[in-house]
């Protein structure tokens, strides 16, 4: 058994829906109401009689006039209605002022028309027309608090100005009037009018009236035609009618008085003041006002509808659609069906086969693709374990380092963020050197072309050891790559380029050339004593001494270096060394060892010294190596000829004097004579530190700061001896 609490819902949704119902019906004309008077439709919601129309603005009279039926608001006639235009033409009265020639007047016959809600004269379709010569006539509307006056003149000079058709202040004006006007009057200034030559009409006219169905003539002026044309003195005008006063959205929240009620109908906002009109939807026509007023078009029995010659026509609601018959094909719309053409079966046979072909083309690419995308994929996988991937991945998460391994995706997209004509930094015979963008930093990537086998299962170990390299003066190694062939290195962007690039052109003081060995042999000697396992480079030169925006020396290109194992002779296979700077040492015995980066690094500081390449053309163009051409002048002291000191002092003369004695060092022939890096390094230092100082006075204090260094086994006059000619001549074969 249903509580009295559950059985009362359902009540009263059924008292609701019955409000509803009674509602709508009460907003619907009495079936017999009449729709029509005379030649006018009256639609709902106007109407004639008691309860036919929506409200008391919209109720009409059906009077007998003449022996003809005419619909009357007031004393005002209705000529027709429009409710999807939402407008109401009507008759209005056209004032007049005559004059005679004695000046006598006569009471000019003036008009004033009040309509109320729901009627506004319309300001689109009617213009305020005055008509006549010397003529001035005034608008004038009141409204609650608010009121409207505007006027109109009209000229003649003689008749010949006058123009029909023309109404533009010669013998007739014309001007607008304001939205939301419900009352006006006509008024004539009579003192203009006597100011005024009397040679044309008597009479003038002024009146607001529709715009379209005027045109004004010159016998206006001289006769009586305008007022027997428009019914003896009524011109149409065209009236704006709404409902009510609210917008849509409120309205549509009150069902009890919303009076679009029929289905598929739509409620629009007037233009003309307050209130809203009803239109039936896209595709439906009828009366929105009343129930199921609104009724579904049917396009295809009209001849305005888009469905072209011999297409078949499918009228849907609200809507219709275009198809070809049967057998046909083209454009329903606006084209043309046109008969299929019937293929023999030998055609039949040769389109089957070729879509089974195309099918079999594409599915066969498709496998295809899947296969190379899943070869790529194991090949990725394959190389990245050969490289050592698995054990650097591993050894990084228990070590905590930032050292980052990158896809080969991830780096081309960070080579692709940067423009074309600035994205390759360096190319040569060990592969190519590119500019990125990983997002938050610039960074360098090297690709190089080969790799050799023992580099290929050692990579990740030897990966492991450069990332923890961290030294102010060595390009940060900041990542790799190993699912590629060759695997790719990542270092931080250096935006100054490189020594060899800038010696000859910028670097000009030996305050900074200076700086710049200091820097170098820093680095270089960090590698040979401070990294564990020691790092020999193999390939120092110019060129792989990059320079910061503050001329900041940065030794890079280490990512192929060896690491120093125990076993010297470990060394004798492999080496990437560039000719100029090779070790003639390592060209005679096979043996690569640290004192081989100490040989390439005098050829560079002899570059800083002389500022010539490593290899060069002399006077008689020949290709000359510029460690063999400084040795001789050494030894017959004449090293001071072919050291770059125009316009220094003598205390910087004596300097590079001193640099290029410890370059000659480093160019021993026998490794074992050569001083280490960090000998080199602390030599270098000192002589910076009283560069930047005052040089002392005594000679022998200048000689104890910088003594030359020796081996263990020679002095440096028997390092420069005991170059022999056969090693230099085996170094300018390389």
């Amino acid at each position: 058994m249903l509580s009295a609490a559950a059985s009362s819902t359902p009540m009263s949704l059924l008292l609701l829906q019955m409000l509803l119902l009674l509602a709508v019906a009460s907003a619907e004309p009495d079936g017999r109401c009449l729709t029509k008077c005379g030649d006018v439709e009256i639609p709902y919601p106007f109407g004639i009689g008691h309860n036919c129309s929506l409200a008391e603005g919209f109720s009409l009279i059906c009077n007998t006039v003449g022996g003809l039926k005419k619909p009357f608001y007031g004393n005002v006639e209705v000529l027709n209605i429009s409710l999807t235009m939402g407008q109401v033409r009507m008759l209005n009265h056209i004032s007049s002022a005559c004059y005679y020639p004695n000046h006598s007047f006569v009471s000019p016959s003036e008009w004033t028309l009040n309509m109320a809600p729901p009627y506004r004269f319309s300001d689109r379709l009617n213009k305020f027309t005055v008509i006549g010569c010397h003529t001035l006539a005034y608008i004038v509307s009141r409204h609650d608090n608010s009121s409207y006056q505007s006027g109109c003149v009209s000229m003649c000079q003689n008749k010949k100005s006058l123009t029909d058709g023309s109404c533009s202040g010669v013998g007739c004006c014309q001007t607008s009037i304001p939205k939301n006007l419900t009352y006006y009057s006509v008024t004539f200034d009579n003192a203009f009018r006597n100011q005024g030559n009397w040679g044309f009409g008597n009479c003038s006219y002024a009146v607001l009236l529709e715009a379209e169905s005027f045109q004004f003539h010159t016998s206006y002026i001289t006769t009586n035609q305008f007022m027997q044309i428009n019914s003896d003195g009524w011109a149409p005008v065209v009236m704006d009618w709404t409902i009510g006063h609210e917008t849509c959205e409120v309205a549509s929240h009150n069902l009890s008085s919303y009076a679009c009620i029929s289905n598929n109908s739509t409620c629009i906002d007037s233009s003309n003041g307050p209130g809203y009109l009803c239109n039936c939807s896209t595709g439906y026509q009828g009366n929105p006002y009343v129930s199921n007023g609104c009724r579904d078009i049917d396009e295809c029995n009209q001849q305005s509808n888009s469905c072209s010659d011999g297409a078949n026509c499918q009228n849907l609601p609200g809507n219709y659609s275009c198809h070809c018959p049967e057998g046909t094909h083209g454009d329903a719309y606006n084209g043309t069906c046109i008969p299929n053409q019937k293929l023999s079966l030998a055609v039949k046979a040769v389109i089957g086969t070729s879509i089974s072909l195309t099918f079999l083309l594409v599915f066969g690419m498709c496998i295809c693709m899947i296969y190379q995308r899943r070869k790529l994929i194991q090949s990725r996988k394959r190389y990245f374990s050969e490289h050592g991937g698995m054990e650097l991945r591993e050894e990084m998460r228990k070590l905590g380092l930032a050292f980052r391994i990158f896809s080969n995706k991830e780096l081309e997209r960070a080579i692709n963020r940067v423009d074309k004509i600035s994205r390759i930094l360096g190319e040569g015979g060990y592969g190519i050197v590119y500019k990125g963008d990983i997002g938050d930093r610039f960074v360098a990537i090297k690709k190089p072309k080969v790799i050799s086998e023992r580099k290929k299962k050692e990579f990740g170990k030897e990966m492991l050891i450069l990332s923890q390299v961290n030294h102010k003066n060595i390009v940060k190694l900041l990542g790799c790559c190993l699912d590629v062939e060759v695997p790719m290195l990542v270092y931080e962007f250096v935006p100054n380029g490189n020594l060899f690039d800038q010696i000859h052109r910028r670097i000009d003081t030996l305050a900074v050339r200076l700086n710049i060995a200091c820097d170098s042999a820093d680095a270089l000697a960090y590698l040979h004593s401070s990294a564990s396992p020691p790092i020999i480079h193999g390939d120092v030169k110019s060129a792989n001494i990059l320079l910061d925006e503050n001329f900041t020396a940065k030794i890079s290109d280490f990512g192929f270096s060896r690491l120093n194992p125990k076993d010297k002779e470990q060394f004798a296979t492999f080496v990437q060394g560039t000719h100029g700077y090779l070790d003639p040492e390592f060209v005679r015995t096979g043996k690569f060892t640290e004192k081989s980066d100490v040989y390439s690094f005098g050829v560079v500081l002899l570059e800083l010294l002389t500022r010539k390449k490593a290899i060069y053309f002399d006077e008689n163009g020949e290709e000359t190596y510029l460690a063999s051409s400084f040795i001789l002048p050494k030894k017959e002291d004449r090293l001071e000829e072919h050291l770059d000191n125009q316009g220094a002092s003598e205390e910087d003369e004596q300097l590079i004097e001193r640099i290029g004695e410890l370059a000659v060092q480093c160019l021993s022939a026998r490794g074992e004579e050569r001083p280490t890096m960090k000998d080199v390094a602390d030599q270098l230092n000192n002589m910076r530190k009283f560069k930047q100082h005052s040089w002392t006075s005594s000679n022998a204090e200048d000689n104890q700061s910088f003594h030359p260094v020796t081996s263990d086994a020679q002095t440096s006059t028997s390092n420069t001896s005991c170059i022999s000619e056969v090693s230099l001549r085996i170094e300018c074969a390389r």
